[in-house]
């Protein structure tokens, strides 16, 4: 049997779509499971565990010179990769009008099927032309963790009972680099300093954490014998890392990093703090140590829902409006470490 996951972005997104290829590969262990994603994305798919083959599009790119002849030959190659195989199943877990497009595009097999959500849940974006791609279109609980659902779909589609947490299958590829801060190397002094990621970027400004908090966090971290690290992934998150990194003793600000380079060298540290964001999202999938920073009350779909039962306490969210306070953040995190 051979299935095509559609999940194309974003980061976040493409995190909590790695369970449900777990249980797709433990469901159906013959299954050959491609998957297509945002090129941005893809050091994420290629990473995970049951998928055999990623196939790369660039939307994005193709939608700001559409006509150009770069972007044609692009096209056809897309085309070509995502047709090279017919599918006995092809998964739309996105719910948008460029899923649906893809889910269309792609080839089916004799007696195949293209499967796609009936409908939004709550908190969720959805689009009407995925329920005119699907020829099953399946009725999920509308109150549901951005994971659950992508997992119930799955199952839903392919006639298997979920079982258990869910799990990410994060796989280590061999080679990649681990972040060297900016100016070199970290002091001596701090090599003995277990790293903290403050994870405080996001392209939604009101999903920020304000600066003076993070800059009365991280005096906390550093009092109590922490390093800190603070990447960026834009001009204004770096000039966020710089002026807290300038404000800290043992703050090492990253450099731009791939998202392959980012994840390694999160893996290493002893945890992350940070806003509701891809960073965030990888660090749940990493099973790292994790406190996530929420303005609004959307923890319950997109917060940390641990992989396995003994980190439901050391990957936790916190709420409050407008924004928590530096007090409850820290007492979370050392919750966290005390778990």
């Amino acid at each position: 049997m051979r299935i095509l996951i559609v999940k194309l972005s974003s980061l976040g997104d493409v995190v909590h779509t790695m369970p449900a290829v777990q249980d797709l590969a433990s469901a159906l262990p013959q299954a050959r499971i491609d998957w297509v994603v945002e090129r941005a994305f893809a050091p994420l798919a290629q990473r995970c565990a049951g998928v055999e083959r990623v196939i790369v599009c660039d939307l994005r790119r193709w939608r700001k010179a559409p006509w150009s002849a770069a972007t044609g030959l692009q096209w056809r190659d897309f085309k070509a990769d995502l047709q090279r195989h017919d599918y006995d199943a092809i998964i739309d877990l996105q719910g948008l009008s460029k899923s649906a497009w893809v889910s269309w595009l792609a080839r089916l097999s004799a007696g195949g099927r293209r499967y796609a959500m009936a409908h939004r849940t709550d908190g969720s974006a959805y689009e009407a032309p995925t329920r005119w791609v699907a020829d099953v279109a399946i009725s999920l609980e509308r109150h549901v963790h951005a994971v659950h659902r992508s997992r119930l779909l799955c199952a839903h589609a392919l006639g298997y009972d979920l079982a258990g947490a869910p799990r990410y299958g994060l796989q280590t590829p061999v080679g990649v680099p681990v972040a060297v801060p900016v100016g070199g190397p970290p002091a001596p002094a701090d090599l003995a300093r277990p790293c903290v990621v403050l994870a405080h970027g996001t392209s939604r400004a009101d999903k920020q954490w304000p600066l003076e908090h993070w800059l009365e966090l991280a005096a906390a971290l550093e009092s109590a014998g922490f390093g800190l690290a603070l990447p960026h992934g834009s001009d204004e998150e770096e000039q966020r890392s710089q002026w807290l990194a300038q404000r800290c003793r043992h703050a090492q600000v990253w450099p731009r990093l791939s998202l392959d380079a980012l994840l390694e060298s999160m893996r290493g540290c002893a945890g992350v703090i940070g806003v509701d964001s891809g960073l965030s999202h990888m660090a749940v999938a990493l099973g790292l140590a994790h406190v996530q920073i929420y303005n609004f009350d959307t923890a319950w779909r997109t917060g940390p829902e641990p992989a396995e039962p003994a980190l439901s306490r050391r990957q936790v969210s916190v709420y409050a409006e407008p924004t928590p306070s530096v007090e409850s953040v820290w007492q979370a995190w050392r919750g966290v470490l005390a778990a």
